[in-house]
């Protein structure tokens, strides 16, 4: 059995939405950028777990993290959820603006795969 959750912590809201991102609110992108209006520090980071849990009951996991910021309107096309506004670290796009191309290699949850990969094959 394979189980995943996912979420944004944004450093200006005490880690908020957290592991509540996908629920936040009917427009999460837009209640974001209203509750950061004025904020300097627009600090966040991805972050997913990936749990496996073998037939015997034996756990492997894996984390991943994206460390970034939010912009101040949304930019791009591609993705979904935060990434319109989310621009990693070392980057000057968004996520939305770097492609799925971009994010299948770099993402928070294809850190977190490689990790669950490396654990899986260190058990």
């Amino acid at each position: 059995m394979l189980g995943e959750d996912s979420g944004i912590e944004v450093v200006a809201l005490g880690g908020r939405p957290g592991i509540h991102s996908a629920r936040w609110a009917e427009d999460p992108i837009a209640r974001l950028l209203e509750e950061l209006a004025g904020a300097d520090d627009r600090r966040a980071r991805y972050v997913c777990v990936l749990v496996a849990i073998a037939p015997d009951g034996e756990e492997a996991q894996g984390t991943g993290t994206l460390e970034g910021w939010i912009a101040r309107e949304p930019r791009g096309s591609e993705g979904f959820g935060y990434d319109p506004i989310f621009v990693p670290e070392g980057e000057e796009r968004t996520v939305a603006e770097l492609g799925n191309a971009w994010k299948r290699s770099n993402s928070h949850r294809a850190r977190a795969a490689a990790a669950l990969s490396s654990a899986l094959a260190s058990s």
